[in-house]
């Protein structure tokens, strides 16, 4: 009885893990290089699990051009048919996620949520009229192409580039830039069951969805890290938090754990701003910035180099990524970070300026001109006393038991000494 039941259950579960599901995906944030990583890996995963679909839910405020392009690239050419869906209600899929939408084999909106404002930027200034003549060509040309194939408004969706519209669920259904408006995902399982859809490459096929499986994909545990701190403000706080934990490390040697916990903040901070694209000039202020901070504890400048390596660390971190305003680091994370590192990497300098300054109390170089007491008669050689400890010593010139004499030089064990001004006329 016990095996038939196991049996049974054995049956039952494997009857559940071959049923046909539909894996989702959340891109969330801005869209960069580890969400182009997570795309691909769980394409790759619906099509090894003969998944009926992949679904990706949108809400996101767009992101960098060449990473939209690759996830493109991969939602076409996907074995698997794609489902773009824009959630919860209040989301939206400006910029890059309307690239997304558009291209997917589906597209679907959330009620109250919007679409399109595509227009390239960069450094969120104005471009060179020519260069950006250019980039929104070549970006109406993919996005026209993507958008035929997929038979929607060609037409009205390269208006999202050129004129920055942007459209409501309702608008963006009316407008045929969307296939489907549904309230909530079961819904949208549901009225996409039996639909026909024409692949990127031409191939019709039929979707079964009703009832079907929802599973998220279960990103690596890198692609988990990554994706956490690969925003840039998250990336430009470990990386100074980093750089003032060596530093503190380096001034005083023997802590141990500010330079351990400093070492791993900075590589996280790097690896996160790693993924975006660095303008150098910002690496380089930053770099000018901690230069002046050193200058400013070294140097009385009254607050001059201070406050310029402050200005361009601040200006460093504002035009530290190439990229529209949406994966920049935000003002008030440069001013908040910047300030309070550069008070405290001031002072920490002016401390390790000021003991360095100080006179050497220990080692040979301590002894030095220091005043000691004879205690045997120095003819010349003899006995002294000096800094709490009793030393062979030679005298320049005779000296009496009891007399003051001063080191001139330290000769490996043994002092050479004079008489001191101090010590007494007999």
């Amino acid at each position: 009885m016990v095996p038939a039941l196991l049996l049974v259950v054995m049956l039952a579960a494997g009857s559940v893990s071959g049923a046909p599901k539909v894996l989702a995906i959340n891109i969330d944030g801005i869209v960069h290089p580890v969400t182009v990583e997570i795309v691909g890996h769980a394409i790759d995963e619906a099509a090894r699990e003969n998944a009926a679909a992949l679904l990706i839910r949108l809400n996101t405020p767009g992101g960098l051009l060449e990473a939209t392009r690759e996830i493109n690239e991969k939602i076409v050419a996907s074995r698997v048919p794609v489902i773009a869906y824009v959630t919860p209600s209040g989301g939206r899929a400006a910029s890059a996620g309307f690239f997304l939408l558009e291209a997917a084999d589906v597209a679907a909106m959330s009620p109250g949520t919007n679409t399109g404002a595509a227009s390239p930027v960069l450094l969120g200034e104005q471009m060179d009229p020519v260069m950006r003549r250019k980039i929104e060509n070549d970006s109406s040309a993919w996005l026209r192409s993507t958008v035929v194939k997929r038979g929607r408004n060609a037409e009205l969706a390269q208006k999202t580039i050129g004129e920055a519209k942007a459209f409501t669920e309702k608008e963006a259904l009316d407008d045929h830039l969307i296939d489907l408006v549904a309230p909530n995902e079961r819904q949208l399982m549901d009225d996409l069951d039996g639909r026909e859809i024409t692949r990127f490459d031409g191939r019709k096929e039929t979707l079964h969805t009703r009832g079907i499986q929802v599973v998220d994909y279960r990103p690596s545990t890198r692609e988990r890290i990554v994706s956490a701190i690969a925003d840039p403000n998250i990336g430009f706080i470990l990386l100074v938090l980093g750089a003032l934990g060596i530093y503190v490390e380096f001034s005083a040697p023997g802590l141990i754990f500010p330079g351990v916990a400093g070492g791993i903040l900075a590589l996280l901070g790097l690896s996160a701003l790693a993924v975006l694209p660095i303008n150098w000039i910002g690496a380089a202020l930053l770099i000018l910035g901690g230069a002046l901070f050193i200058l400013e504890a070294k140097f009385a400048s009254h607050g001059i180099l201070g406050g310029g390596g402050t200005l361009a660390m601040i200006l460093g971190a504002l035009l530290l990524i190439n990229g529209p305003p949406e994966v920049r680091i935000h003002p008030t994370t440069a001013i908040a970070v910047t300030v309070p590192f550069a008070l405290i990497t001031m002072f920490l300098v002016s401390l390790v300026v000021r003991a360095r300054a100080n006179k050497v109390i220990t080692g040979e170089e301590g002894l030095l001109n220091e005043i000691g007491e004879a205690r045997t008669a120095l003819a010349p050689a003899g006995k002294v006393f000096v800094h709490g400890e009793y030393w062979d010593a030679v005298s320049t010139e005779p000296v009496e038991s009891g007399g003051q004499v001063r080191v001139v030089a330290v000769d490996g064990m043994k002092l050479r000494v004079e008489p001191s001004q101090k010590a007494p006329r007999i």
